[in-house]
């Protein structure tokens, strides 16, 4: 079957795409076609992964010292295959449904050749020719798909040497990074006799400002990058400030506001304040349009972190969730999310073409001023052209491609939500906004137990609950069948018990409501197995 049959935007025409065929391409050579047999037997087996400890795997990878003599590349691809591929974690199985670990479109496989043979440096250029406009034209895309500007914007910008409308970069954290380094330096750009804060550094900026200090303001469900990011920009992850969150896991607005006005009572200038589009443990969507009416209040950059729900904006009925993301000054968005495309593809896109320039960099051998070079205006120097691979889910999914996967896969988390509400044996712990929810495992007498104890006695059914729901997790993992990860949530039925729950993320199109009764039953049968239903037997 060929790239080209896939071209018409149907749900029977995008499982097509994600499955892999039972044949390789007979053009392939020996060495390849042998690769390509054994990997095309792993990626369509339906477990997880084989029931190999990480003590014995390990052994395997033991030695220190680089061998002497080279050996035969058939030799090494045999170990390959042995010892890595067949232990290697089955991330498109349809029953692998505890991360943002998305299946491939199997016609990424042969693309990626073409990305590797040519090994384009997109720094320069000199080093990457026509990659370069390829990227911008991408950024540009994804910068049509959330600001929706004129068509003339465009033509003005996507290729103008001095101006990027964005960053691609290895993934969200460095997406996160480049978007606070961007403001960090507008706030404090060069004036008079100060030369900026590039220059000069934090400590003669706040002394040059007047401030005290400054901050950036997140929920608490903000990704972790933001912490990294503040610490590299010298802010200090105490001044990443976690706003608490209402019933629904958004950040509280009321809460937002009083922070930033005491804030700014005591001097701290409000650099950033950062709304989260699908939050990684529940999916939320944070009111970004109220957080843009706040930053403007204080004239501070808005941030969007949706390296996880930036995509939704590609489905009609779902974009008014988003309502607002196209007043930030930047957004994040992870294309090895739900753009389908291999790990290491980040980006973040700026509203204002200019803002790059705040953090530009130039050197006399690569970067020279007037140039288009991409790379002098990322915290990385070399990066693969891995432009080429959206451009191509761009193309061969297509906007109404992803479309249907995202309506499929927001349908599919919402009936999965009712089949755990509706069930004796399980609890719904979120109500999903997108494509992920939370779980967990409560008979049913433990329920009726939960609503009719003290405070004390309820903190201490949920401790044991999470106990149990910490050794089913690592059971079902280590059995290899299906995974759901877990993680600690506060929902509002608990009043503050801070409790453990599965997380389930929902976006393979192989994934049915079948596969996903499938591990529930599997949790109920696991937690009849002796060591959890022990613990079952004490509450």
């Amino acid at each position: 079957m060929t790239i080209e049959s896939y071209a018409t935007a149907s749900l029977e025409n995008l499982y097509r795409i994600f499955t892999v065929p039972e044949a390789p391409d007979s053009t392939l050579g020996g060495l390849d076609r042998d690769i390509s047999d054994n990997l095309s037997g792993f990626l369509r087996d339906r477990i997880v992964t084989k029931e190999v400890s990480l003590d014995v795997i390990e052994k395997d990878f033991s030695t220190a010292e680089i061998p002497e003599q080279p050996c035969f590349v058939s030799g090494y691809t045999d170990f390959l295959l042995d010892k890595l591929v067949s232990r290697s974690v089955h991330t498109t199985a349809p029953s692998f449904v505890g991360h943002m670990a998305v299946p491939l479109p199997y016609f990424m496989l042969p693309l990626s050749k073409i990305l590797i043979a040519l090994n384009q440096n997109l720094v320069k250029i000199e080093t990457s020719k026509a990659f370069t406009p390829l990227e911008r034209q991408v950024l540009a895309m994804l910068h049509h798909l959330i600001y929706q500007r004129e068509e003339g914007f465009y033509g003005r910008w996507i290729h103008d040497a001095d101006h990027a409308l964005g960053a691609f970069c290895s993934g969200g954290t460095i997406a996160n990074v480049t978007a606070l380094w961007a403001a960090r330096n507008r706030l404090f750009p060069p004036n008079g006799d100060f030369p900026g804060i590039a220059k000069s550094g934090l400590v003669a900026a706040l002394r040059h400002s007047g401030y005290e200090n400054i901050a950036v303001l997140v929920s608490k469900r903000g990704h972790y990058s933001l912490g990294k990011a503040a610490d590299l920009l010298g802010i200090g992850r105490e001044q990443l400030i976690s706003i608490d969150t209402d019933d629904q896991n958004r950040i509280d607005l009321d809460k937002l506001r009083q922070r930033c006005e005491n804030l700014q009572s005591n001097g701290v200038k409000v650099m950033a304040i950062v709304g989260v589009a699908g939050t990684t443990e529940t999916g939320s969507i944070d009111p970004l349009d109220q957080m843009a009416d706040i930053a403007e209040q204080y004239q501070c950059h808005f941030h969007v972190d949706a390296a996880w729900g930036g995509p939704t904006l590609f489905s009609s009925t779902h974009r008014p969730l988003l309502k607002g993301i196209e007043r930030a000054d930047s957004v994040t968005i992870d294309a090895h999310k739900q753009l389908y495309v291999p790990m290491g593809a980040g980006m973040v896109l700026f509203k204002d073409p200019a803002a790059l320039a705040s953090i530009e960099h130039h050197a006399d051998y690569i970067l020279r001023k007037g140039s288009k070079d991409l790379g002098a205006h990322t915290l990385e120097g070399s990066r693969p052209g891995m432009a080429m691979l959206v451009h191509a889910g761009f193309h061969v999914i297509g906007r109404k491609g992803y479309e249907l996967l995202i309506d499929q896969h927001i349908e599919k988390t919402r009936c999965f939500a009712e089949l755990i509400a509706g069930s004796e044996d399980f609890e719904l712990v979120a109500e999903p906004t997108l494509n992920i929810l939370a779980y967990r495992y409560v008979p049913a007498e433990v329920q009726r137990k939960l609503k009719g104890v003290s405070l004390e006695q309820r903190q201490q059914l949920n401790d044991q609950l999470d106990e149990i729901t910490q050794l089913l997790q690592k059971t079902q993992r280590a059995a290899g069948k299906s995974f759901v990860s877990r993680t600690r949530l506060t929902p509002s039925c608990y009043e503050g018990d801070e409790i453990t729950v599965f997380r389930v993320v929902l976006a393979n199109p192989l994934t049915t409501l079948e596969t996903l009764k499938g591990v529930l039953e599997e949790q109920r049968q696991l937690a009849h197995s002796a060591g959890i239903a022990e613990l079952l037997g004490k509450l």
